[in-house]
């Protein structure tokens, strides 16, 4: 009798069309390859790149089994797998580190050459390991967390310590990660200096999170939902602008400039992908060095002001904050796992898989930032 992992049949959720909204399904998940592993997950959370994905983004390969946040035990891996054995609690992760590449020898940016962001839902050989109602399945962001058990490149994930909260260990596989790594890794916020963060959903307050780390002595946080000015001041915030209840007749860079000496911030991060607030965004940052990093993916182009990026000002662009997987995770994961961060603020909702149907109906309730699923 053979020894090796077989098929299993389990429960997920999946979207089967642009606007088709999620179901409930049975999924047939295949044992791992060679430098695969076979997770058993514990619990996902939900990220807004979730509702991205039923509507096309960043690809409309259907039907696809949805969540890349997430925690589990690895339950089996293929022959080759060097980096974690069964039974260990790991982390997937939409993106990984080499360490050899001359992406990751340089340092200079997270995007590894050798193990890169797929956007098509396949494993690295153009596969699935997932079938629904006898068709292929596409694995959301690589990951597809929203299932009880799912199968992921042994390189796309991270060994965490075994007592790390469930939820907490998911909301940093994604969202919140990434925002902390922009304020981080990509701005480098220093002691002292000053920082605009539009948009408040967990990656904001990871952004929030990370300045107030660094040193930075005032911490700026726009939002258009006012109940997110305690969740930002329990992150580190010191002033919050509610645009819906000040005057049209100024922009919110003036906003912005009005709490920060009238010269603008040092750091502005855009974390809510939208067009129009990316001018906005830079122009809140003083004139000869203010730095702005874009965090969030919108579907839209925007438009850049020549003025406002020719006067000394830098804009970036990053991929999970500028985050290693590998080298910089666990530096969050203990700074939660410590409580030296308030991870546990971002947790407002929780619903089981066989309700993932609330999920997205919750992420418009205005008190949600984080909604756990639990399998």
């Amino acid at each position: 009798m053979s020894n090796s992992p077989q098929a299993i049949t389990c429960k997920g959720a999946v979207c089967w069309g642009i606007g088709e909204g999620v179901k409930v399904e049975e999924i047939e998940v295949e044992p791992p390859k060679a430098s695969e592993v076979r997770v058993k997950m514990l619990c996902a959370s939900v990220c807004h790149s979730d509702i991205s994905a039923t509507e096309g983004l960043p690809h409309a390969n259907y039907p696809q089994v949805l969540g890349h946040e997430g925690i589990g035990v690895v339950e089996s891996k293929g022959e080759e797998v060097k980096n974690v054995e069964a039974g260990d609690m790991v982390i997937p992760l939409c993106i990984s580190e080499c360490g050899e590449c001359e992406v990751c020898i340089k340092g200079k940016s997270n995007i590894c050459m050798r193990y890169p962001i797929r956007f098509n839902g396949l494993m690295a050989d153009n596969t699935s390991r997932m079938r629904v109602r006898g068709q292929k399945a596409y694995h959301c962001m690589r990951c597809a967390t929203w299932c009880e058990y799912t199968v992921i490149d042994a390189n796309y994930v991270l060994k965490v310590e075994s007592g790390i909260d469930a939820a907490h260990g998911s909301f940093i596989s994604c969202g919140f990660s990434t925002g902390f790594g922009a304020a981080w890794k990509e701005a480098m916020v220093e002691e002292g200096s000053s920082v605009a963060v539009f948009g408040l959903s967990a990656v904001g307050l990871g952004a929030v999170s990370a300045a107030k780390l660094m040193g930075a002595t005032k911490i700026i946080g726009i939002d258009k939902n006012e109940k997110k000015r305690e969740k930002g001041e329990a992150f580190g915030m010191t002033d919050f602008i509610y645009p819906n209840k000040l005057s049209a007749d100024k922009p919110l860079s003036q906003l912005v400039k009005e709490l920060s000496g009238e010269m603008g911030v040092d750091y502005s991060i855009e974390c809510t992908g939208g067009p129009f607030l990316l001018n906005e965004a830079m122009e809140s940052t003083r004139v000869g060095g203010g730095t702005t990093v874009v965090v969030s993916a919108g579907a839209e182009c925007a438009q850049l002001s020549y003025a406002t990026i020719l006067h000394g000002r830098t804009l970036k662009g990053c991929v999970f904050g500028g985050i290693k997987p590998i080298s910089d995770l666990p530096f969050i994961a203990h700074m939660c796992h410590t409580k030296e961060i308030p991870i546990h603020e971002l947790w407002t909702h929780e619903i089981h898989l066989e309700d993932i149907s609330k999920a997205f109906e919750l992420m418009r309730h205005p008190d949600c930032v984080k909604v756990v699923i639990k399998m």
